[in-house]
């Protein structure tokens, strides 16, 4: 079996287009992970607005009985 690069500092360089090869696979990688954790946010904050508004509400109903008494 034979590489194409004769070492590792040639592998990295690519025959002079490593640093767009290489920022090509960062910016993928950034992306994957980006839409790995997107979902976790948004029902965290979800979950955070959630108990934001029962605490509003609940907050709300036990002043209209305080007012009623």
């Amino acid at each position: 079996m034979t590489f194409y690069f004769e070492s590792a500092a040639a592998f990295w360089h690519m025959d002079g287009h490593g640093p767009y090869v290489w920022a090509c696979y960062a910016v993928t990688i950034i992306v994957f992970i980006g839409l790995a954790l997107a979902p976790k946010v948004r029902k965290a904050k979800f979950v955070k607005q959630q108990r934001a508004l029962v605490a509003r509400q609940q907050a709300s109903r036990e002043a209209s009985l305080e007012v009623e008494r």
